[in-house]
């Protein structure tokens, strides 16, 4: 049985397509830039709207840009993404940037890597004539975002499917949106997608790792908690005329 017919995989497409409708997340003549980081999110991502570039309607386009980060080590190098994004007939670009913690106090190291590389991604993106962003994050991104606004800043918000920049004329969407992060993680095995790990010192000692735990023990207690919360987030950006 080819990957592509796995249980996982029809899961995968099938929320996907639930995202595109519910949020209107694509429109005939975008031209998206994907975030590629190299993990299993963004290579499963480049797949879904490679898959749907190909098709008559809507008509996009779609590349892919890599930012690495100079001063972080990484396992793998970078022509496994070119060679996975070709073949599916996503062009690749790559980027370099780099980010100096000692100097930069004011914010903490992974929010800096953070900012440097979506000011990267937001500049290349303007520069090329994309109308677009896609990030790769899933479900589960977005629902522990939301328990970290609420433990930390005592508000029940978190990213959106799709949000228009005030100073640009950019949109950020997330595909994957109603996209579990199991079957994502189910799926790369089938797929046989190469791991790019970054070797950053500070990968396990962010707020957002206990959060994933949090959750983890919250949904093993109570498997309706997932389904609560999503319900609750759509009620909170439905208040907003941002999203509709």
């Amino acid at each position: 049985m080819s990957h592509k017919e796995s249980a996982s995989y029809r899961r995968i497409v099938n929320r996907y397509k639930q995202a595109l409708a519910h949020h209107s997340l694509i429109a005939d003549g975008d031209r998206i830039l994907i975030g590629l980081s190299g993990g299993k999110d963004s290579l499963c991502m480049t797949e879904l709207l490679a898959g749907t570039m190909h098709i008559h309607r809507p008509q996009i386009r779609v590349e892919a840009l890599h930012v690495r980060m100079d001063n972080i080590e990484y396992e793998s190098d970078s022509s496994y993404l070119r060679d996975f994004c070709e073949s599916r007939g996503v062009i690749y670009h790559e980027e370099h940037t780099r980010f100096d913690a000692e100097t930069d106090t004011r914010k903490t190291p992974c929010f800096l890597c953070s900012w440097y590389r979506r000011k990267l991604l937001f500049n290349f993106a303007q520069a090329h004539g994309m109308n677009k962003i896609a990030l790769g994050h899933h479900q589960d991104d977005i629902l522990h975002t939301a328990l970290l606004n609420l433990f930390y800043q005592g508000q029940f918000t978190s990213i959106r499917p799709k949000m228009k920049m005030d100073r640009m004329p950019l949109e950020i969407i997330r595909p994957m949106c109603m996209v579990y992060e199991r079957d994502i993680s189910e799926y790369a095995v089938e797929a046989g997608y190469e791991p790019q790990r970054v070797l950053c010192p500070h990968e396990h000692e962010s707020e957002r790792s206990n959060i994933r735990r949090v959750f983890e023990e919250l949904e093993t207690d109570n498997e309706e908690v997932r389904h609560s919360m999503w319900r609750a987030l759509k009620r909170e950006w439905e208040k907003s005329p941002e999203d509709r």
